[in-house]
């Protein structure tokens, strides 16, 4: 089937979308009429259905409004490494969005009603309600650890059961689904856009191989809407009987009622691609205006821009409970600093798988006590500095800028726009990340080094650099204010990865400045390098005693 184009105008920007709701590559006339957000810049999204980047234009018509909706976590058990990733990811979006200055409505969903909900409950000899409000509070704490800002919206499944009925009813007035003995199933055949999202064919759906057997089904790929009730099951009722929605029909339903029948952006991981995000997309296509069923070319898709997160492996690997490589938010962080996690994950690309190593964790717990050191003690000497500024620099006529400070200056305008660069183009957080290095070692030059504490303008560009470096923090949900605490919590962790207490090492400081004292360097380096090795870095000199060291157990 080949798609056919046709314009929409929207936000002031001239667009075409394709049938399947791809955004269509500008013309040559539309390259100096690229979208804008409302703070002047244009964020480019790379749109799954598209297989491309594209510059975002919301549907709002004044160009300020902008709905997300971003797939939540089925509650049976603690959050993983891989909801981490995804909601941290979409956390950045949701940020930048707002940032630029949009409207943003941002829904998350939580799936209370599903098998694995239902057979983890029968278990523990509780109800479902009972298990799923346990783990709801598990996902909050765990992800607002991680510096997650929470949605505008967080709807369950089993408060929208009277909104899937009516969609599941609109199917099959369509033409679109089928009861068969108290279940209904989407029928795939009547969809010829079936399989846009993901690229899949028809014949890559075969029975007895990814798609369970069913005799009643038209297509061994037709999934269920509604499935009839069993024993020992939570039940609501239905023109086809008792039963309860399947996994997919609750997404197609919260959008349409809570967001309406189209979307600015709907996200998640890459695995939900195919089968849930595309059955997603079938449903609501065929439920709705977004279904040309006359052959007129629809006037908005399901969904403008697709946006999906790449998977997480550990130690190159596919995490699986099976393989033993299976870890929790929680598991984590009793470990490491949740923004550790945070810092590690932002060091990929979103839409780049990436490898959950000890390694990424302590490097990454190393600059993030790096990154906070410096922003403290720059924090400190400007407040010095500020006190002992001169009549000439308190009343605004300081000399010209000279040196590592003039350096400083001209930096912290390059940062910034260097990191606003970096995160409209696809959220390139590692670019953005990476952008801080040269601040960072300029105010450590400003604070630490001769000719930093003797530069003309140190004042200034302190005070600019400061102020970029908090900003890009602040940008991908890092903490950018304060930070002696968090120098503190990820001391104690370290301690406690080492087996060690406070106690312990200032008994380890002692002893070392009695064999220096005595001119027993052998006995001295020992010490350091047996706490050195389990991750307590001693420092001679300076107020610092110790610091966090990386650690990596290669066994």
């Amino acid at each position: 089937m080949t798609p056919t184009r046709r314009p929409i105008r929207l936000g002031g920007v001239q667009r075409r979308f394709t049938t399947s709701g791809a955004v269509a590559s500008p013309s040559a006339a539309d390259a100096d009429a690229m979208p804008v957000a409302p703070n002047g810049q244009t964020l480019m999204l790379h749109n799954t259905m598209a297989r491309r980047k594209e510059p975002f234009s919301p549907r709002d018509s004044t160009g300020k409004k902008v709905n997300m909706y971003v797939c939540g976590v089925t509650v049976y058990d603690y959050s993983h490494i891989g909801h981490a990733r995804v909601y941290v990811a979409f956390d950045v979006l949701y940020r930048q969005l707002t940032r630029m200055g949009y409207d943003v409505t941002y829904c998350r969903n939580f799936t209370d009603v599903d098998d694995k909900i239902i057979k983890r409950a029968n278990e523990n000899g509780e109800e479902c309600d009972t298990l799923v409000d346990r783990f709801i509070a598990a996902f909050h704490e765990d992800i607002d650890a991680l510096g997650c800002l929470r949605p505008t919206i967080e709807p369950r499944a089993t408060d929208h059961i009277q909104d899937i009925v009516t969609l599941c009813e609109r199917l099959i007035e369509k033409g679109y689904a089928y009861p068969a003995d108290g279940d209904v199933y989407f029928s795939v055949d009547a969809l010829p856009e079936y399989g846009s999202l993901s690229g899949r064919k028809q014949e890559d759906n075969r029975a007895g191989e990814r798609v369970a057997v069913d005799d009643r089904k038209k297509n061994p790929a037709d999934f269920a809407l509604w499935k009839a009730a069993k024993p020992g099951e939570p039940t609501w009722d239905s023109p086809w009987g008792a039963g309860r929605p399947g996994w997919h029909i609750e997404c197609s339903a919260m959008i349409e009622s809570i967001l309406g029948k189209s979307i600015d952006i709907h996200g998640g991981g890459q695995d939900l691609v195919f089968p849930h995000h595309e059955n997603e997309l079938a449903q609501s296509t065929a439920s709705c205006r977004c279904c040309a069923t006359d052959g007129d070319e629809p006037e908005e898709p399901f969904v403008r821009y697709w946006v999906h997160n790449g998977f997480v492996k550990v130690d190159s690997e596919k995490m699986s409970k099976s393989l033993g490589n299976f870890f929790t938010i929680r598991e984590v962080t009793e470990k490491y600093h949740p923004f550790a996690l945070r810092w590690m994950l932002l060091g990929t690309h979103y839409r780049a798988p990436i490898n959950y190593t000890q390694r990424a964790l302590e490097e990454a717990s190393d600059r993030l006590y790096y990154l906070y050191q410096t922003l403290v003690d720059s924090r400190v000497a400007l407040t010095e500095a500020e006190a002992s500024a001169t009549d000439a620099e308190v009343k605004g006529k300081p000399k010209p800028p000279t040196g590592v400070a003039a350096e400083g200056i001209e930096l912290a305008v390059e940062t910034k726009a260097a990191v606003a660069s970096a995160l409209t183009d696809d959220l390139n957080t590692p670019l953005a990340m990476a952008s801080l290095s040269s601040p960072l070692k300029t105010l450590n030059d400003l604070v630490s080094t001769k000719k930093g504490k003797k530069a003309v303008g140190r004042n200034v560009a302190l005070r600019d650099l400061v102020k970029t470096v908090e900003e890009t923090l602040e940008a991908v949900g890092l903490p950018h204010e304060g930070g002696e605490g968090l120098l503190e919590e990820l001391r104690l962790l370290t301690l406690a990865r080492a087996g060690l207490t406070q106690a312990d090492v200032d008994e380890a400081v002692a002893k070392r400045a009695e064999a220096r004292a005595a001119k027993d360097f052998a006995e001295s380096d020992r010490i350091r390098d047996e706490l050195g090795a389990k991750g307590v870095a001693l420092m001679d000199g300076g107020s610092q005693v110790w610091r966090p060291a990386t650690v990596v157990n290669d066994k």
